[in-house]
């Protein structure tokens, strides 16, 4: 699973169903490619502070990793901090460096992460090396398909290098996650909707789903996973701004269904449901004004 950041316009955009908000950026971090807590919307032309901070909790059930039949259960204190900065942004889209913006599409540097699992604590991995936090960066276009009153389609395709994050990082190949983003409103609620397929390199999948001989045993046998799909997922997110107080939730559908390395024997289950609440308490914003529009 990988943790999503992007990045945002200069014009006014609603909250992606995929994307981490950097209200819930520890969240984000052990979420992986959850990714879908998202700031509350607010209103088209509105000014708003040049930064807020405040403090928060999230719930989260994840699995060890994608196709794992085990979960992490994880009570998280979440930092909540908003900068509304002309390149360097952290808001309701993540925290990026905006490129190029322009009224159809945008070019952002995004980055996602990985949370680690211990294979003493996972019946599949069992005597095999522990798998090491991860983070990713690379560039990220986000092409406006259609809109509305109170509504977006877009088209984005992050392209992310991924590497371990331990005394001595290493690099573990590429990932490619296109996909059709729907943001929308309803009730006073702000709510995304995004689905598309999976791709990683042979290094990547193989960090993952690789059983090297000498951690081969007779239910475990020696496996080589190749590059290529690795599945799909689909993330529904909803957020809301009340007063001082933000609140989140999300439900992310993956499916290693036609995986290239669905043979691998680590693989235990290939559906699950990953969700999360979160909730955080704004205490602190700037004097300093900005203006946001659409």
């Amino acid at each position: 699973m990988n943790l999503q950041f992007t990045a945002a316009s200069k014009r006014h955009k609603t909250v992606s169903g995929a994307d981490v908000a950097v209200s819930a950026s520890t969240v984000c971090w052990l979420a992986g490619g959850v990714a879908t807590a998202c700031l509350a919307m607010v209103p088209a032309h509105a000014d708003q502070p040049l930064w807020e901070i405040g403090i928060g909790a999230a719930g989260l059930r994840l699995p060890h990793y994608r196709g794992s039949d085990q979960t992490h259960d994880w009570l998280l204190p979440v930092p909540y901090a908003v900068y509304r900065g002309k390149i360097l942004r952290a808001d309701r889209d993540g925290a990026r460096a905006v490129l190029l913006d322009s009224e159809r599409f945008d070019f952002d540097l995004s980055v996602g992460a990985s949370a680690p699992t211990r294979s003493r604590d996972n019946l599949a991995r069992s005597g095999m090396p522990d798998l090491a936090p991860s983070v990713e960066i690379g560039p990220n276009l986000s092409l406006n398909l259609a809109r509305g009153a109170g509504w977006k389609v877009d088209l984005r395709v992050p392209a992310r290098a991924v590497f371990t994050l331990r005394s001595e990082p290493r690099v573990i190949g590429w990932t490619l996650s296109p996909v059709l983003n729907l943001d929308t409103q309803w009730r006073g609620w702000n709510v995304g909707l995004q689905g598309g397929p999976l791709l990683a390199t042979r290094r990547y999948h193989g960090y993952f789903y690789d059983v090297q001989a000498p951690y081969a045993t007779p239910t475990r046998p020696a496996y080589a996973a190749p590059g290529g799909a690795s599945g799909w997922a689909f993330t529904l997110g909803a957020s809301r701004r009340i007063g001082e107080g933000w609140w989140g939730a999300f439900v992310r559908a993956d499916t290693l269904a036609n995986a290239a390395f669905e043979p691998s024997p680590l693989i235990k289950k290939r559906e699950h449901l990953t969700y999360g609440l979160a909730a955080s308490w704004i205490f602190k914003a700037s004097s300093e004004r900005v203006a946001e529009s659409r």
